[in-house]
């Protein structure tokens, strides 16, 4: 477990700067999971290249895709996919798939592996041995394909797949994460049957994650009908090879937005796409709640920072959480997130560790049954423990920006989904002597800041 303090940037006047953000981990995970299946072969332009993805692309390998990297236009290799050969069968010892702390490979490659014929266990860092999995594990069972686990609803667990799923009517409950409807909806079109996913929770956190995948599966011409609420139908088809170009992660811009306040400043991110699936979009409502001004031209988002930042009262926040919750801290006025209890079940308990770490710098926070309270207070210097979570890492960052001496543990953790944020972060603090500068994040990485 890595010790390692990083001193936060402390930036004590307005920043001026623009930033370029590496590709969607969200959609680039999916769009792997989608050409592993898919009829011929696809391409993946200008991907994510994070550990989240890496994990990705070794748990489809070991299923059987082919996934080579090749030139590209970006910065990036882009990658192209071979599916999984029809009537694949793993090796008399099975296969072990790598989950690392990725949810999106511990929830969405489950149900691609009953679509090959042996066994596949599943295990991951110590963290995700805590993460929940009932619900994918219900839901396999449920299709009729056999899981051998501990019966307590977590990694490590074994699928044994068939070669084929009949699919039909299941029903699960998906209150503790969106991934695990994205998860059965993303392989569903290749069931006998489809599916019939009926989600029998209260509510579903994070619904915009599931309307990415419902978004992502009908550009691929599959059927899917979510017109009854917590019901999704998916039609059995055919998902011919494609070729894509991923987006930027909006998610992973929010830190940089969020200095924009923290310095009262301005940050510029270009190629923000005008419409879009992620929920990262939704900063450009969010942030001019905090007093701050957001506008979108010729695809740059600009942010800048009010006078002083303005408390919040926002629901179901998702990932952007950390980020809003760092704001928060450093807000001249109350604020309160609701919505959010699922973000328990994460990386860590974001939570009680935003809080905790809030908390320990002078800060004045609190959990609530399904969210935060954060009290303005004089935030002092200290360190800012990460709980190998990169959110957590970058929600530091932010907090360093406005509070001198904040030292972030393990910064290391934001290669999940953005290696280079580091260099990345002090690149964007480096453009306040150049006012109106840019750097993207290859740039920054070749200028060794």
């Amino acid at each position: 477990m890595s010790t390692a303090l990083w001193p936060a940037p402390f930036c004590a006047t307005p920043l001026d700067a623009t930033v370029r953000i590496p590709a969607s981990k969200s959609l680039t995970n999916r769009y792997l999971v989608l050409a592993a299946i898919a009829d011929g072969e696809s391409r993946l332009r200008s991907p994510l290249q994070s550990r989240d993805s890496e994990l990705m692309v070794g748990a489809l390998r070991a299923l059987g895709a082919g996934i080579t990297e090749v030139p590209g236009t970006g910065d990036v290799p882009d990658l192209v996919v071979t599916p999984i050969p029809a009537g694949f069968q793993a090796p008399a010892g099975g296969i072990a798939v790598d989950c690392g702390l990725a949810g999106t490979v511990m929830r969405f490659v489950p149900p691609l592996a009953a679509l090959v014929t042996g066994a596949v266990r599943f295990d991951g860092d110590p963290g995700a041995l805590v993460r929940p999995m009932a619900p994918i594990v219900a839901a396999l069972e449920g299709l009729g394909v056999r899981v051998e686990d501990g019966g307590d609803g977590f990694l490590p667990f074994t699928v044994h797949g068939t070669g084929s799923v009949d699919g039909g009517h299941v029903k699960i409950d998906a209150g503790s994460s969106s991934q695990f409807i994205s998860a059965v909806l993303l392989v569903a079109a290749r069931f006998g049957n489809g599916i019939h996913l009926e989600h029998t929770g209260e509510s579903v956190p994070s619904v915009d994650h599931i309307s990415m995948t419902v978004e992502i599966l009908r550009s691929m011409g599959i059927s899917v009908d979510d017109s009854t609420p917590k019901h999704w139908i998916v039609q059995p088809g055919r998902i011919a090879g494609f070729d894509v170009s991923l987006e930027q992660d909006l998610s992973n811009a929010g830190p940089f937005l969020a200095a924009a306040l923290a310095t009262g400043g301005t940050v510029r991110i270009p190629e923000w796409p005008a419409n879009t699936t992620q929920v990262g979009d939704k900063w450009r409502e969010i942030l001019p709640q905090f007093g701050a001004t957001a506008s979108l031209e010729d695809g740059i988002l600009t942010v800048t920072g009010g006078p002083e930042i303005r408390g919040v009262d926002l629901a179901d926040t998702s990932e952007l959480a950390p980020s809003i919750a760092a704001i928060c801290a450093l807000a001249a006025t109350p604020s309160r997130l609701r919505g959010i209890a699922h973000l328990r079940g994460h990386e860590t308990d974001r939570l009680a560790a935003l809080v905790a770490e809030i908390n320990a710098l002078g800060g004045s926070a609190e959990e609530t049954e399904d969210g935060l309270i954060i009290n303005p207070a004089p935030l002092h210097g200290g360190v800012f423990h990460s709980y190998h979570d990169h959110r957590m890492a970058t929600a530091g960052a932010i907090i360093g920006l406005a509070v001198p001496g904040v030292e972030v543990e393990n910064i290391a953790t934001t290669s999940k989904t953005m290696p280079e944020f580091p260099a990345m972060w002090a690149a964007m603090v480096a453009q306040t002597a150049e006012p109106g500068g840019g750097m993207d994040h290859a740039a920054a990485v070749e200028a060794g800041a």
